[in-house]
């Protein structure tokens, strides 16, 4: 990662934490050019934070504090509509949790979706941090330590560019998202399950491997490298979790009017 963007990141971080805010904070970034929902969901019996979906418009960020020892995922969700005033009816082309509402209230993305993973305050104290490709990809993502002498970890190549024709989820003539050959194909070979189960039965696959060679720090499939987990030891007093760290989007229909993103989402007119 840039250097040019990583210090003025770690600046905005830094300077909520000094205003005073709690041990445990995700400041989360839009780069996109286009607005993003970023959604949360907790692991089983960890506390959420106050909010588990929002909308972030470009160059937008937020601070999103969380629990301490919290552990869970974020992603973005992208060409969402709402189709009542309600607050009813909310959906989005990628990265959907399916609540019906902005806020995700417990449920995950629907695949595929580029997830950032994190477990705070683990063994002897240390934060665990990932970005993962196994449910496919739909936004380049960066997770970057407030405690700068930990490691940033990343997904900074718009894969969707690059994105095979039986792996493409296309929206109105555009490829948004990039599914995982597990859910293409749902094969025990791809999928790590059955006779695959274990990491010596499920070695990488040409797909995978195509994932981890765009983005070498990432989980590509389920038995990915090891080394694809951060540690930060001691913990860091907070994260930033960036969508399209390197700024911009190959995203065609961003800007779609509201009566053709209700047609793709089968909402009428």
């Amino acid at each position: 990662m840039g250097g040019a963007l990583l210090l003025p990141l770690l600046s905005l971080l830094c300077f909520g934490f000094l205003k005073g805010a709690r041990p445990s904070t995700f400041t989360v970034k839009n780069n996109c050019a286009y607005t993003v929902w970023p959604g949360i969901l907790s692991n089983a019996g960890v506390a959420p934070p106050s909010t588990t979906g929002f909308a972030l418009s470009p160059g937008e960020s937020r601070a999103v504090a969380v629990a301490d020892g919290w552990s869970g995922r974020m992603w973005g969700r992208t060409l969402c509509v709402q189709s009542s005033s309600s607050g009813a009816g909310f959906a989005c082309a990628t990265g959907d949790c399916g609540s019906g509402t902005v806020e995700c209230s417990g449920r995950g993305a629907a695949p595929p979706a580029t997830l950032a993973e994190c477990t705070l305050a683990s063994i002897g104290g240390d934060d665990f941090y990932d970005v993962s490709l196994v449910d496919g990809f739909n936004l380049p993502v960066l997770v970057a330590p407030a405690n700068g002498s930990c490691p940033t970890t990343d997904c900074p190549t718009d894969l969707n560019a690059q994105c095979p024709p039986e792996l493409r989820v296309i929206v109105a003539g555009a490829t948004v998202a990039c599914r995982s050959a597990c859910e293409a194909f749902g094969t025990e070979a791809y999928c790590c399950n059955g006779a695959h189960g274990t990491p010596a039965a499920c070695a990488p696959t040409g797909y995978s491997r195509l994932f981890k060679a765009a983005c070498p720090r990432a989980y590509s499939y389920a038995y990915g490298a090891a080394p694809s987990t951060c540690r930060c030891a001691g913990g860091s007093a907070g994260y930033g979790v960036v969508f399209c760290p390197a700024g911009g989007s190959r995203m065609k229909y961003a800007e779609m009017r509201p009566a053709q993103k209700r047609q793709i989402h089968g909402l009428g007119g």
